[in-house]
């Protein structure tokens, strides 16, 4: 038996090597992969001896030769072909192990010109790759250091690899050089001037029982790339398997979270904040943050900043909830919180905010690709454009208003508090009407002064402003950029109503 070896990731490839070396195979090696097993011991055969001719153009030809690939494709069970080699001098090779030229961290690093990044782009690799896979009948590929052990311990068991092992390694390897010819593409289309290509890597996750609605089916999938706050990579610690509407709604929760520093809790329905709050400590963020709406919160979702302790989850228990995310849970909350069996408890990575990336949105026949609407700019005084400025008190309202503003439906308008939600307007036609709604549940709360209302959206006219003075409101923040600005400005000077401009809107349809 032989194996052709001939990787750029030299992780555990000498261990690998010498494995199958004491199990009677004979090592082909290339180039710098020679080098090493020779070094470390091993008896290898180079490939110039397997195909009577030298490495040459600098190492770009050495394993595209009739006698690799026929030793690859050949049928063994095809007299034809066993006939053809034999005449031609060419012998069977029985697995190839092979990972390619770095070319995607390459072409990241600063300063690469296109010259390093085509001296990066491999050709022998990924044609013995697709000849290997081709003939996956008879032929092992490896193509990922993640394999060798498995590999190995099938070989000492059975003396060869099983037939479902060599197909599934097989479309792994088709992956890994679509994969990789897609990263070239790219590339190339970009220093060519041409549109961009796109294509997308995600794996499948898990199979849902269904989407939005029961007649929907549906998947869901993840980006190979962590990210902090993603439900894709969060640990689920207990409960039932989420669903298609659990993890947009995870995912929004997270969004939220992820604005603050401070010890924060949101309870989260249909993608939208029903109750939010700063506290203390994580149990006085839930407080507040249930106290703001506790009719909306039955079946939602709960998410902080911070670990979930003892005394917090004596807090959520009563209440009935889908989902609790936080970045960890002490052993306490674990043990009360594990008598709610159906109660999914998911540990997310919370560490580094704000990380650029791109949001794909699917339209009949199309796609949308925007960059996620990370930032969010800080509230100061400096924005004011009344006569009257904010306090210390109504400026740290405004950004934390501002902060969860920017993740509810547009035309989306949020009434706050004290570092609290009392009350949210979201996804009406029109402003005026989220205004009446997050007023109008502002008043039921009890809350009628000192008010501070956000808008994601420019104020239009100062209908809202009129509005928000009936009903206790003291400082608005808003992006402005309305052709009637002035209107706004004047009537809250009128009514002795702080105005904020942030000049940066958060539409979210």
């Amino acid at each position: 038996m032989k194996a052709l070896i001939s990787v750029s990731d030299k992780r555990g490839v000498v261990e690998f090597a010498t494995a199958l070396n004491n199990m009677g195979w004979e090592i082909i090696a290339t180039g710098g992969t020679m080098k090493m097993l020779l070094d470390s011991g091993l008896s290898v055969t180079g490939i110039s001896e397997v195909t009577g001719f030298p490495e040459i153009c600098g190492g770009r030809v050495k394993t595209l030769h009739p006698k690799v690939h026929g030793a690859l494709l050949g049928r063994r069970d095809n007299e034809d072909d066993m006939k053809q080699l034999a005449e031609n001098g060419i012998g069977l090779i029985d697995m190839v192990v092979v990972n390619l030229y770095p070319f995607e961290a390459t072409v990241a690093k600063e300063g690469v010109t296109l010259a390093d990044a085509i001296e990066n782009i491999d050709i022998g690799g990924p044609s013995m790759l697709r000849s290997a896979a081709k003939n996956c009948k008879s032929v092992t590929v490896v193509c990922d250091p993640d394999d060798y052990s498995s590999v190995i311990e099938e070989i000492a068991s059975n003396g060869n690899t099983l037939a479902e092992t060599r197909l599934r390694l097989s479309a792994k390897a088709y992956t890994h050089t679509a994969l990789y010819d897609s990263h070239i593409a790219e590339y190339m289309r970009r220093q060519a001037g041409l549109p961009e290509k796109l294509f997308l890597d995600f794996d499948e996750v898990q199979g849902l029982r269904y989407g939005e609605n029961p007649h929907q089916a549906a998947k869901f999938y993840r980006t190979g790339k962590e990210y902090s706050y993603s439900v894709a990579t969060a640990r689920q610690i207990q409960g039932k398997e989420l669903s298609y509407n659990n993890i947009q709604d995870a995912n929004a929760a997270l969004e939220i979270v992820s604005e603050f520093d401070k010890p924060f809790c949101v309870g989260l329905k249909h993608m939208n904040p029903c109750g939010a709050a700063v506290g203390a400590d994580v149990l006085d963020a839930w407080t507040r943050a249930y106290e703001a709406d506790k009719v909306s919160i039955y079946g939602g979702i709960v998410a902080f900043n911070r670990p979930v302790t003892g005394e917090t989850a004596l807090a959520l228990k009563p209440i009935f909830l889908e989902i609790v995310m936080a970045p960890a849970f002490e052993p306490e909350a674990l043990e009360i919180l594990s008598k709610k069996k159906n109660l999914r408890l998911l540990e997310v990575k919370m560490e580094q905010r704000g990380e650029s990336r791109r949001q794909y949105v699917g339209v009949t026949g199309g796609l949308l690709v925007q960059d996620a609407d990370t930032r969010c700019l800080d509230i100061t005084d400096a924005m004011t454009v009344t006569k009257r400025h904010p306090d210390a008190r109504l400026l740290a309202d405004m950004d934390f208003g501002w902060r969860i503003v920017k993740h509810v439906k547009s035309n989306a308008i949020v009434v706050v508090k004290d570092g609290a939600t009392v009350g949210v307007g979201a996804g009406q036609m029109n402003r005026v009407g989220s205004a009446g709604i997050a007023l109008e549940e502002a008043k039921a709360a009890g809350a009628t002064e000192g008010l501070v209302l956000a808008s994601d959206g420019f104020l239009p006219f100062d209908d809202t402003v009129e509005q928000a003075s009936r009903y206790g409101v003291a400082a608005i923040v808003q992006p402005g950029g309305s052709i009637r600005d002035e209107d706004s400005v004047k009537k809250a000077d009128e009514k002795g109503i702080v105005m904020l401009f942030t000049g940066m809107r958060h539409f979210k349809h």
